[in-house]
């Protein structure tokens, strides 16, 4: 046997708990140790007349059973003063059952204003002043438990209530909500729809039928989902008899009712109307970003067959089509991205690289020989358009920032980004589409270094609720995504994201409150923070550049992906792909839910033939090349007596902007040591990073070795200490 569920220390508020439904809540309650306020205005069914009698004698009975509790005589239109009342008797509140409500059945046509307004005031209202009353106090102890009451009319409709059904609906529309904004708070909101006997129900009942609806057959429910062990949240259960049952609700996949180069109209409706109500192999939507995606998917998959043309039955002004259209072209304020190494290994570690795989070394080590910017921190350059606020003040156009969306990304790379650098950017309009429900800005951004175009991005943002304007609907400029092939996926790769992994990635520089505060992500509608889309993108770029180009940045041409759900930290992401001559298609999904987050995505590869065709021959133009020559000469003159002295093989690269440009291995401990260009033939005891302008900067005396290695000027790894050793080197060629 299980444990019994307690409410020991809890003060529950009950209303309507007169009689009926209220009065075996409230009972059942104090039965199991809860401090009880028994709300009830003590007026008839209609909500005539007045009196304690009813909230009295609930009282009554439950102390003399050795109950707590309480009467509170207010209607819950004044519901503050009934969570006063719990306050002043108990010193808190913990859970709020709404219970309360009266009837004013007449069909339709024989409604009053004044029965529409009171149904809508006891019941909805009602909940409303009694929940937000007791609302603060819950948010401050972190806890708090609510049932909202709603009904069959309410769900499905029933002749005679049109004022009761509107209420009880609204009810639960209200629950939704509330569920979604105390969950950070650790405060549940459920619904209940019973089937039961009580004041209400009892004119309208036959008698057989009243006896057998029990109120304590609904109670337990009430019980369950009260206690704090129940993490039960935004649900809508029907109960009665004994019976409890959860409803969801589900939607058709439907059908585009739109065609290729042919308006929408009442005979498409007509021709799909089959497949619009065929409910076989229905979604079933759990929220609002669920049913916004589905939407979403529509558009793409409309705009993948070309031109489809605008609705003649728009409403759009010619007005809001200039206006759009006036924004196509605008160039916003050039701006320069600097970056250092750290922030290229911030990123790296946003998007997941770890140490935990020898091969992710080279992206969050500045010392590895190869160290490298992985491709996608391209965005990260460009980002500032976007994040910047420039947006808003792009002519013609009024963006609502909470209805902007990032529908899809290209980035491409005409040679790989530097290990740190400045970047000047330049942003431009590109175009602007008219999706119905929506309309699409694409932004292009392109980056250079000093003259030399290094990388080029564009971003796909969906307005939400801003289409319609009488724009065309595709554009050439788009870069396309494309689906992917149907067959098994030549190779899978899995990361499981860690907890911090937002909090980690949003030091790059997108500081939106969705992906770290619980508050904003729960207004926003998610039960907690999500990771960010580019964040989740760069993860799938490290899997194709892993898996296809063994981390050779110098491959990676280009990415177009399409983000299709939010993922949470935490969850596994599982990039699926396929390999097309130097095209890896891709998509992501999170692993625990089959979700794909990223969708029509490819990755283009530079072949390993044009590399070796572009490398460009090492040592050209350095200063350096010089002094290792001279090196070379000077030791065979002296290369026994210093090989005795050092023992040591030293690796070096030299950079120029950035980028190796050379390798030379002095080799001071075989034989009467060595000079020679390239890597070490075995195995290096020390390897030295340093620019080629640093290098002269330290033999010519002028630059310290040691101030440049804490300075991040010179960089070394292995064994750092027989570096010093190289000092009689230098100096002896800093004496010429």
């Amino acid at each position: 046997m299980t444990s019994p569920l307690r409410f020991d220390g809890r003060v529950v508020l009950v209303t309507g708990a007169g009689g009926g439904l209220g009065r075996a809540y409230a009972l059942a309650f104090a039965e199991r140790g809860a401090l009880v306020v028994v709300n009830d205005l003590g007026g008839d069914f209609k909500g005539v007349g007045k009196g304690s009698l009813a909230a009295d004698k609930v009282v009554e009975e439950i102390k003399r059973k050795g109950g707590k509790a309480v009467a509170n005589y207010d209607s819950v239109e004044e519901g503050e003063k009934a969570v006063k009342t719990a306050l002043d008797a108990f010193g808190r509140i913990d859970v709020v059952v709404n219970n309360a409500g009266i009837l004013r059945d007449r069909s339709f046509s024989r409604i009053s204003d004044e029965d529409w307004d009171i149904i809508q005031r006891v019941h909805l209202r009602g909940s409303f002043q009694v929940t937000r009353a007791a609302w603060d106090h819950m948010k401050k102890q972190k806890y708090g438990r609510i049932i909202m009451t709603s009904s069959a009319s309410g769900i499905y409709g029933n002749f005679g209530q049109a004022n009761y059904s509107a209420a009880k609906l609204g009810i639960l529309g209200l629950a939704n909500t509330l569920a979604i904004e105390g969950r950070k708070n650790n405060i549940h909101c459920n619904t209940i729809a019973p089937n039961a006997g009580s004041r209400m129900t009892q004119t309208v009942m036959p008698e057989d039928l009243f006896e057998a609806l029990k109120p304590e057959y609904v109670a337990p429910l009430i019980l369950w989902l009260c206690h704090e062990s129940c993490e039960e949240n935004g649900g809508l259960f029907e109960v009665g008899a004994g019976w409890i049952g959860k409803l969801r609700w589900e939607r058709t996949l439907g059908a585009i009712a739109r065609q290729k180069n042919q308006p929408m109209t009442p005979e498409a409706v007509k021709a799909n109307w089959e497949k619009i109500c065929d409910f076989d192999n229905a979604s079933k939507p759990q929220n609002i970003q669920e049913s916004v995606a589905g939407m979403i998917e529509v558009l793409h998959k409309i705009d993948a067959e070309g031109g489809v043309s605008i609705n003649h039955t728009s409403h759009a002004t010619s007005t809001a089509t200039s206006g759009f259209a006036g924004a196509i072209g605008y160039k916003l304020p050039s701006f320069s991205s600097a970056y250092t190494e750290m922030e290229t290994i911030m990123y790296a570690l946003g998007v997941g690289a770890s140490v935990k795989d020898p091969k992710d070394l080279k992206f969050v080590y500045e010392g590895s020989s190869d160290f490298s910017c992985l491709p996608t921190f391209g965005v990260i350059i460009a980002q500032k358009s976007i994040m910047g606020g420039g947006l808003a003040e792009i002519p013609g156009l009024s963006i609502n920032f909470a209805q902007v969306l990032h529908g899809e990304q290209y980035l491409e790379l005409y040679k790989p980004l530097p290990r740190s650098g400045k970047l000047k950017c330049e942003a431009v309009v590109a175009d602007v589409l008219d999706k119905g429900s929506g309309a699409v800005i694409l932004m292009d951004v392109y980056s250079y270094s000093g003259k030399e175009l290094i990388c080029y991005n564009q971003f796909s943002l969906f307005l939400v609720g801003s289409g319609g304007f009488g724009g065309k609907r595709t554009s050439e400029k788009l870069k396309v995504a494309l689906d992917v092939p149907s067959r098994s996926p030549d190779a899978v790769l899995r990361d499981t994201t860690s907890l911090n992994q937002a909090a980690l990635y949003r030091l790059s520089g997108d500081w939106n409150p969705l992906h770290i505060d619980p508050n904003f992500a729960s207004l926003a509608g998610f039960e907690k923070p999500i990771l960010h889309g580019l964040c989740t993108f760069g993860f799938s770029a490290r899997h194709v550049l892993r898996q296809f180009a063994d981390n050779d940045v110098s491959r990676f041409k280009a990415i177009k992906t399409r983000f299709a759900k939010p993922v949470y930290p935490g969850q596994t992401l599982q990039t699926e792909m396929w390999k097309e001559g130097n095209r890896i298609h891709f998509q992501t999904k999170v692993q625990e839910t089959g979700d794909i987050v990223i969708s029509n995505a490819y990755v283009d590869l530079v072949p390993k033939s044009d590399i070796s065709a572009k490398t460009p021959s090492e040592g050209g133009e350095l200063q350096s090349t010089l002094v290792f020559e001279e090196i070379g000469r000077r030791l065979k003159e002296v290369g026994r007596e210093v090989v005795k002295k050092v023992k040591a093989v030293f690796e070096w690269h030299i950079t120029k902007g950035g980028d190796i440009a050379a390798k030379w291995t002095i080799d001071l401990k075989n034989e009467s040591g060595k000079v020679y260009k390239g890597p070490a033939k075995g195995c290096a005891d020390t390897t030295i990073i340093i620019s080629d302008d640093d290098f002269m900067q330290v033999v010519l005396g002028k630059l310290d070795p040691q101030k440049a290695f804490f300075s991040g000027r010179l960089k070394a790894r292995g064994n750092i200490m027989l570096s010093q050793k190289l000092q009689m080197i230098l100096k002896d060629y800093a004496k010429l």
